[in-house]
């Protein structure tokens, strides 16, 4: 042991002189080198340190207290009572060396080369040199020692925020360690009594389909039912303190499951009553489909109607045309024929009037010849008489006519129009008719006193009635060809019927129905009162008596109207469908 020490004793008294020996491998044999054991060693004696200070430039290095003992002779007294690694710090950054000429370690200050004679030189120069270095020792001195305060200040500061944040996170270690106990405690009640909530928006779900049923009383009152069933189960849950987690799992399944079944019976309902409007959508498609359909149709018949109209309408303006020519041909005729006629009559005139002279000749000469038998008492034959040429170039007009119908009744003429299948009677007994018609109003409108002009009593427009009175004068070929004229023709002209002449800007319209050549059904719309409908058989004493080439309605442009039209009108003020005498007499 005193061998030991003594050794150790002389290492000491030589210094710093020793062999660092790195083991190469743990197993104590030759040519073997293990790598990353020799790499901790040499990290473990601060070698690799020592070189990277080396690597960095730093070869001179010295001790604080060396260097405190080396300069402190040069230096004042309140300079010398310094740390030496207090001083050694305060001499280099006064001295205005770079920072990278050197660098502190922990027991020692290492220069770059050159820098430690630098440094020594200015540490031996002349007293006045040294003052200045003096003087910036104690200014770095001030201002470390400040900088210092500041950050002791700043420590206490930081440690105080430091206390507070320990008091702090100790209350939420505290918080949180109680929360975990009470978690552990109550976490899977709270746990269910959560996911019971969350079944509230399955039950607002089921709210909204079953808003959507039509039959929902039923169902409401389900969900009701669990909607008191899951308050039962929380109040529960809530307060019984000794049930487990198994208990409460189970109960919350059992509300889950009930919830599930509702709601994949409340889709399956919504699905059928879907599937129900699905439908019933289709069938509302397919009738609006026909209905389209039918509109369709209905628009493609109106135009094929409409193009037919325009048609017969050009049909008749044709047809109105043509008579209007023809007429105009048969009144250049008829001028012919009346002057021919004309020439005939004052023939027959000049020969009546010899006739008339030789008879009055015979006459003097057969009274002459009297006187004188009388004088001489003798006789003379009376001579046949002249035959006429006129009584025999006329001829009975009634010959021509098959019937005689001037002392039938009105009554019978009447029945005769309503019950008769003979075509040519029927026609004759409406002539007739008509004819007897047109002296009644002719002995009415004569006989009738006028104290200011009415036409209250007026049967068809003036017009019309103006348009008979020119043409009064008509053959008998025209009337026989007028007789044979059956057909169905409407016409629509202006009537102004004025009571007391005050409201003469009010204009209706007057239309009238002619089977053949007389009217079988009138209608006048006034726009101040109702309309005023009229028959055949049974309003005659009202209608028009005028035959259809009388009233000149073939002549007017645009007063021929279409059957539809005209019976659209009469059956929109209440009129009912015409049937013609002959096709009633058939039924």
């Amino acid at each position: 042991m005193r061998s030991a020490s003594t050794n150790i004793s002389k290492l000491m008294l030589q210094g710093t002189n020793f062999i660092r020996c790195i083991k190469p491998n743990n197993k104590m044999v030759d040519h073997q080198f293990d790598g990353s054991l020799s790499l901790m060693q040499l990290k473990c004696s601060g070698m690799i340190s020592v070189l990277e200070l080396m690597e960095y430039g730093y070869p001179s290095r010295t001790s604080f207290a060396d260097l405190h003992s080396m300069y402190k002779d040069y230096l004042p007294k309140e300079l010398k009572q310094l740390n030496p690694k207090t001083f050694c710090e305060a001499m280099l950054h006064s001295l205005k060396l770079q920072e990278k000429d050197f660098k502190f370690g922990i027991t020692k200050v290492f220069f770059r080369p050159g820098k430690f004679a630098e440094f020594d030189r200015i540490m031996k120069s002349d007293p006045e040199n040294l003052k200045s270095v003096v003087a910036a020792i104690k200014k770095w001195l001030i201002k470390s020692r400040w900088i210092k305060s500041q950050f002791c200040v700043l420590t206490i500061i930081k440690m105080k925020n430091k206390i507070a944040y320990r008091r702090k996170a100790l209350i939420i270690m505290q918080k949180t360690v109680r929360g975990y106990l009470v978690r552990r405690k109550y976490g899977p009640r709270i746990t269910i009594l959560r996911n019971i909530r969350t079944l509230d928006s399955s039950l607002k779900k089921l709210e909204e389909i079953a808003s959507q049923l039509k039959q929902k009383a039923s169902v409401v009152n389900e969900i009701d039912g669990l909607k008191s069933k899951m308050a039962s189960t929380m109040e529960k849950i809530k307060l019984d303190d000794k049930m487990d987690r198994k208990a409460v799992e189970s109960m919350y399944a059992e509300l889950v499951a009930q919830v599930n079944q509702q709601m994949a019976s409340l889709q399956k309902k919504l699905q059928e009553e879907k599937i129900a409007e699905e439908q019933e959508r289709l069938r509302k498609i397919r009738e609006e489909m026909e209905r389209q359909k039918k509109l369709k149709e209905e628009e493609e018949r109106k135009l094929r109607d409409e193009e037919e109209h325009r048609k017969m309408k050009v049909e008749m303006e044709a047809r109105r045309k043509a008579e209007e020519l023809e007429r105009k041909k048969q009144e250049a005729a008829d001028r012919l024929l009346a002057e021919e006629l004309h020439k005939q009559q004052e023939k027959l005139e000049q020969d009546e009037r010899k006739y008339q002279e030789q008879l009055e000749q015979e006459r003097q000469d057969r009274e002459l010849a009297l006187r004188l038998a009388q004088e001489t008492n003798g006789q003379v034959e009376e001579s046949p008489p002249l035959i006429r040429k006129s009584d025999a170039s006329r001829k009975d007009v009634n010959a021509k006519n098959k019937y005689d119908l001037s002392k039938w009744k009105y009554s019978e003429l009447r029945d005769t129009i309503n019950t008769s299948c003979d075509i040519e009677l029927l026609e004759a007994c409406r002539h007739e008719f008509h004819r007897r018609l047109k002296v009644y109003h002719a002995w009415k409108a004569k006989n009738r006193k006028r104290t200011v002009t009415t036409y209250e009593d007026e049967r068809a427009p003036r017009s019309v009635l103006e348009s008979a009175a020119r043409s009064a004068q008509r053959t008998a070929q025209q009337k026989v060809a007028v007789l044979d004229n059956n057909g169905q023709r409407y016409f629509r002209i202006p009537f102004q019927r004025n009571n007391n002449c005050v409201d003469q800007g009010k204009r209706g319209w007057w239309y009238a129905h002619f089977d053949g050549q007389y009217v079988a059904r009138q209608m006048e719309l006034h726009p101040d009162k109702g309309a005023i409908l009229l028959v055949a058989g049974k309003d005659d004493m009202q209608m028009c008596e005028l035959s259809l080439e009388e009233t000149g309605l073939t002549r007017k442009r645009g007063a021929e109207i279409l059957e539809s039209e005209f019976n659209r009108e009469w059956e929109k003020y209440g009129g009912k469908p015409y049937v013609r005498p002959a096709d009633r007499n058939n039924h």
